[in-house]
């Protein structure tokens, strides 16, 4: 994507379900679990790259010895950072102790980070926060091993503040109004009442204190805690927790709109944001891995039986779709197909606007997510091609010469590398004309790929800011001096904010709504957008559920080709010479390329919560009324 968009974490949970001697028996070592957890972070690095966390349970310990750890990075490479700091650890016991580098049990006992049930998190900083005190697993901790928590998830929650207050009622006093905070303090309450009540239940039955405690953890009912504490919970979240006994859980939203996967074999239990990671890492096929189902969660127990059960009930079903385009990694089965299936859909707006003319048209991509999109266009062109010469060759017949042939057979795309992103360049000067020049120099072009007077289509996977195209992009392309350059979008327009766990918060930040409020000036109707305004001020005290998005109306009135016309020329440099065309993917193509993925609230404002369209309006009041701040 040009314009880089911060966007969600991805987690992993690993519950190794044999003692620790078995991994250090068969595969060789006792950090078999530490290791796989590195594996699945950096499988998932494309997820966040401001931050990073890890921590473990080890189970089983006397009291006085230490069960939990806990690591958190915002270093550069905050993985690497981690996992530094852990093989540091376990170098310096080895050293103290090289006698025992074969004694797991006093590995286990000694070393921190060596345990049975692990917690991985990587995360992007939303609207510029990123402290390490941001950076997840998020700890609560207690004396009674039952209450305490680990949590860490891939999330945001549209009514944090109603999360709050209800917590305030509890009697609670939160430290801060974050949401990671309050869903952890929310699950914390309801799992303090669910021991406290247990405790006494014991009790009873005429058990000691000491001997309360393991029943305590066979007991307890994850399930019924995350029910009672999720019951309000208003957002897109994939939360994994840890109990300090042991216990372990994964709960996706009712909608599904934020992705999880499982895998399950008799040695572990492992469960990650994204399905390839799993595969690569433990090496299993597409189909040994499992998606959760919306409004369930996997559940651990501690003595190593896990189970899916309904949470919520799920609704209907808005997996992200932008999931599809951008944010997961491409190696998955489904996801590579999809976007192929995205560069397809597209091809005949490309046809339209080059006029048919594939021999004068160079075809190319933006580095480096677009590529897969880009294979699926081009294998519609030659589709295409095909076609046509299969209807030249017929109409000419059995009178048809090798040359005709030969003539007919070498139209085929021409297809080139055109633009190539400097990795190493950083634009470290922040005054604006010093720091626009360098901008322009973040993508080399292949001199020579295109002739003078050839059509250029370069295609991305999606345009929403659009500052990186009119900075660097378009003024470098121009320099090929191609006679129009047609620049692809494999997504929809980005009309309408994120707010279950993407950075995309201010209407204003998109390329689709400046365009239309340019629309709205030229055409005088700027009093649509004071009417709108005042539409969403007078529902900022309506329930979510009564709550309408009336920024739909900002773009009633112009056609989708309108806006995309408008935004070719407010991205067009002044002293471009090519045309410059943006075509964008449609709503139904898009569904179509994504038929399980129908969460399409960025582009057609329909949030799949009630919290949704508060923000979206908010968003919009902050926009009228010039506040630069996100609107949860």
């Amino acid at each position: 994507m040009s314009d880089a968009i911060k966007h969600e974490c991805g987690i992993s949970v690993i519950r190794l379900l044999k003692p620790l001697e078995y991994y250090h028996k068969k595969y060789g070592t006792a950090f078999y679990g530490v290791n796989k957890m590195y594996l699945m972070m950096e499988k998932q690095h494309n997820r966040g790259q401001d931050g990073a966390g890890f921590a473990s349970i080890k189970l089983d310990m006397a009291a006085g010895e230490r069960y939990m750890s806990r690591v958190r990075s915002i270093e550069q490479q905050p993985i690497q950072d981690i996992f530094a700091q852990i093989t540091d650890r376990i170098n310096s016991a080895f050293k103290a102790h090289p006698e025992e580098v074969d004694n797991v049990a006093w590995q286990k006992k000694n070393i921190p980070y060596v345990g049975e049930l692990l917690l991985g998190h990587v995360r992007y900083g939303t609207f510029g926060k990123n402290s390490i005190e941001s950076v997840h697993p998020f700890l609560r901790q207690n004396n009674w091993m039952h209450r305490n928590l680990i949590v860490a998830g891939n999330f945001n929650m549209t009514n944090v503040h109603e999360l709050f207050d209800n917590l305030v009622q509890l009697g609670q006093h939160p430290k801060e109004m974050a949401d990671t905070i309050t869903v952890m303090e929310k699950i914390g309450h309801f799992l303090d009442d669910a021991v406290a009540k247990l405790y006494k239940q014991i009790k009873k039955e005429g058990y000691t204190k000491q001997e309360a405690s393991p029943l305590i953890a066979e007991r307890l009912r994850v399930s019924k805690i995350l029910k009672r504490a999720a019951k309000n919970w208003d957002g897109g979240y994939a939360m994994a927790g840890l109990l300090g006994h042991g216990d372990a859980f994964v709960l996706r939203d009712p909608a599904g709109i934020r992705p999880t996967y499982y895998y399950r074999d008799d040695e572990v239990v492992v469960v990650a944001s994204e399905r390839p990671a799993i595969q690569t890492v433990f090496n299993v096929s597409y189909e040994d891995v499992k998606e959760l189902e919306p409004g369930h969660a996997i559940i651990i127990k501690k003595n190593g039986v896990s189970d899916i059960k309904e949470i919520l009930e799920p609704t209907e079903r808005k997996a992200c779709s932008f999931e599809r385009i951008y944010f997961s990694r491409g190696s998955d089965k489904e996801i590579y197909q999809e976007r192929k299936e995205l560069g397809k859909k597209i091809f005949p707006q490309i046809l339209t606007a080059i006029d048919g003319n594939i021999k004068k048209t160079v075809f190319s991509y933006i580095p480096n997510t677009a590529e897969t999109s880009f294979l699926g266009m081009v294998k519609e062109a030659q589709n295409y091609l095909n076609k046509k010469k299969e209807e030249q060759i017929l109409s000419i017949g059995s009178k048809i010469t090798s040359e005709q042939l030969h003539e007919i057979l070498e139209v085929r795309p021409r297809i080139e590398k055109v633009a190539i992103k400097d990795a190493k360049l950083r634009t470290f000067i922040t005054q604006d004309s010093s720091r626009d020049d360098l901008v322009t120099h973040v993508y080399d072009i292949t001199y020579g790929s295109v002739e003078k007077g050839d059509n250029l289509v370069i295609i991305d996977d999606s345009i929403v800011r659009g500052t990186t195209l009119k900075k660097s992009i378009l003024r470098i392309l121009d320099r090929l001096s191609p006679k129009k350059i047609i620049v692809v979008s494999s997504a929809p327009q980005i009309r309408y904010p994120d707010c279950y766990g993407i950075d995309m918060a201010k209407l204003e930040d998109f390329i689709a709504f400046r365009a239309a409020l340019a629309l709205h000036n030229e055409h005088g109707s700027y009093s649509v957008v004071e009417d709108i305004y005042r539409k969403c001020v007078d529902q900022l005290q309506t329930k979510d559920k009564d709550v309408i998005n009336y920024v739909k109306e900002f773009y009633a009135p112009f056609t989708a080709e309108e806006i995309s016309y408008k935004i070719g020329q407010l991205l067009s440099p002044k002293d471009i010479r090519s045309e410059v065309q943006i075509i964008y993917q449609t709503i139904e193509s898009l569904h179509e390329a994504c038929p399980k993925n129908l969460g399409d609230w960025y582009f057609t404002g329909n949030y799949p919560t009630p919290g949704g369209n508060r923000v979206v309006n908010k968003a919009f009041i902050n926009f009228f009324e010039g506040k630069n701040q996100r609107a949860y």
